[in-house]
Order: structure tokens, then C-alpha cells, then sequence
């Protein structure tokens, strides 16, 4: 009778161990594990939710995902991708982010609407980018163009061949709130048939 309750006993103490004490305890024939961290993620690791989530099972996990057979480089630009689009903002489901290469355009002199022209920066990048973005969900037929043209990150939509079709579009993206949105004249792309 004795032999049973110091085994419950030891049974609910074991139990009752948090999950960094589980990870540290001594088992023959495995190595030793050391566990150092904040006292803010003691608190979120060793919790009662979070330890109870994560009881360790002696099976192995079955995994209901299929083979991940991509290469190193498929997932490089897979990555690239992600990195060109943003979720800063909420944008319908129906517009297409992605960056377009169009193949069979001649560049000729025109105007573009310059949205967008910030610094050399990291946070600059991310707000032309964002606003790259922006610029492709309301106006979804226009492209959009994000560079950087030293010194600085700029955004530009359009390839209007003439001042007044650019005007008709400024005129728009600033009654959306770009109050410092110009037009620019330079090289623009158009698709003859």
C-alpha cells in the first residue's frame, strides 16, 4: 500500500513538472539538456495551457502534409515573391500583386505619375513598396512601377503619351489623399498590336 502511494505520489509530481523541467530531466543513454532564458518566456513555455499543449507523446508525429520536394532555388523565389509583396494593407482579393514583366513593349518619351519619392533607406522602400500597393488595388488597370533611382525610392504608375492623359490621372490620385504626387516626363512603355 505504501509502495502504491509513493508511486501516485511520484506519479502526480512528474506530472505536475513544467515543460523546461521535463527537457532538463536526466535520462540514461541520452545527453543533457540546459535550458536558459527570460523570466517572460519561463512564464509562457512552462503555463498550464501551454504545458498541457505540449506534452510530449512517445509516437512520433504523423505528418498530413505531402513531400516538400522543391529545390533550394524554387524556394528562393518562392521567398523573392513573398519579399515583393507586402500585407501591410488590406487589398482585394481580385488584384494581383505579384510584379509583371510585359515582353514586347517599345519605350518611347512620355509621362508617369510619380506617386512615391522618399529616400535611400530601408523604411523608404518599405513605404514606396506599401504604397506601390496602395496604388495597384485602386487603380488595378495602371502599372506600377517601384524603383530605386539614386538617390532615392521612388513609385510611378502609368505610361501616358500625353501631358493631359497623366493630368487626368493626377488629378484623381490626389483627391485619393497623395497630395505630393507629380507628373514626370521620361522613357515610358507602350505595346503596339
Amino acid at each position: 500500500m505504501t509502495i502504491a502511494l509513493c508511486v501516485g505520489c511520484w506519479l502526480a509530481a512528474d506530472a505536475q513538472s513544467t515543460f523546461t523541467e521535463q527537457l532538463q530531466q536526466s535520462k540514461s543513454g541520452e545527453g543533457k539538456v540546459t535550458v536558459t532564458h527570460d523570466k517572460a518566456i519561463d512564464e509562457l513555455v512552462n503555463s498550464a495551457a501551454a504545458t498541457q499543449a505540449t506534452v510530449p507523446s512517445t509516437k512520433p508525429p504523423q505528418s498530413t502534409k505531402p513531400a516538400d520536394n522543391r529545390t533550394s532555388q524554387d524556394k528562393k523565389d518562392i521567398r523573392k515573391d513573398l519579399d515583393d509583396t507586402t500585407d501591410a494593407i488590406a487589398v482585394p482579393d481580385t488584384v494581383d500583386l505579384r510584379k509583371k514583366i510585359m515582353k514586347g513593349g517599345t519605350k518611347i518619351n512620355g509621362f508617369r505619375v510619380q506617386v512615391f519619392a522618399g529616400g535611400n533607406g530601408r523604411a523608404d522602400r518599405q513605404k514606396a513598396q506599401r504604397t506601390g500597393d496602395e496604388i495597384k488595388s485602386l487603380f488595378p488597370n495602371e502599372p506600377v512601377y517601384v524603383h530605386f533611382y539614386s538617390p532615392r525610392w521612388i513609385c510611378r504608375m502609368g505610361n501616358y503619351r500625353t501631358y493631359e492623359e497623366a493630368h487626368d490621372v493626377l488629378r484623381q490620385v490626389k483627391q485619393l489623399g497623395y497630395s505630393s504626387a507629380v507628373i514626370v516626363k521620361g522613357k515610358i512603355t507602350v505595346y503596339y498590336p
